[in-house]
């Protein structure tokens, strides 16, 4: 919740009538005074999945079967799950990860907000997708309007923000894809530029 929380922020929330659930409310989204930030990270992924089935992201377009959830594993390392699975277009089937970005920096967005250990597992996972002649990509959905440019947290996380560069280097697609809130929705906007250099001053 760095840069995404301060006393008297107005907020949106939704109510579930399941008993099955610990709490009643969910927090949905925050206005730190630029417009709503999208603080609820299970919104994102339904959201990116129809606009891409749309079209609305130019790389990933072209594709007729878009999947939830998609379990996948290698001989050599622990398996787990991506969030997309792409398949039926013109270009290879892809695997998609993607991660809710609301930390702000300046004029960057930023992830991860914390040390993400499983956010390095899902690295790993892309880069052996593309080891096999499929497509990896990690897309970031960037869920607040401001911020011009995306970038990892290297002073939050650097091991994770060099993994990303590593696999990048090995051909796994970096995206990172602005998310537009509306009065009622959420919706897929445009394409944000990606900055993956280690800054000089980082230290070891």
């Amino acid at each position: 919740m760095a840069t995404c929380w301060a006393p008297g922020a107005p907020v949106q929330l939704s109510h579930s009538d399941d008993p099955r659930r610990k709490l009643a409310w969910t927090l949905e989204r925050v206005d730190m005074g630029a417009g709503w930030v999208g603080v609820h990270t299970g919104r994102p992924n339904a959201v990116l999945a129809e606009g891409i089935a749309a079209g609305r992201i130019a790389s990933l377009s072209g594709y007729r079967e878009v999947r939830r959830e998609v379990a996948f594993a290698t001989a050599d390392q622990e398996g787990g799950r991506l969030d997309l699975g792409l398949s039926a277009g013109l270009a290879p089937d892809a695997l998609v990860e993607i991660k809710n970005c609301t930390l702000l920096d300046g004029d960057c967005l930023r992830f991860p907000d914390a040390v993400s250990l499983r956010g390095r597992k899902h690295l790993g996972l892309l880069a052996a997708v593309v080891a096999q002649g499929r497509r990896g990509v990690m897309l970031f959905a960037l869920n607040r309007p401001e911020g011009h440019r995306f970038a990892p947290a290297w002073a939050l996380d650097p091991a994770y923000s060099r993994r990303l560069a590593q696999v990048a280097a090995l051909g796994v697609e970096v995206l990172a894809v602005r998310l537009c809130h509306t009065a009622q929705a959420l919706e897929v906007g445009e394409g944000v530029p990606v900055d993956l250099v280690e800054p000089l001053d980082l230290g070891p």
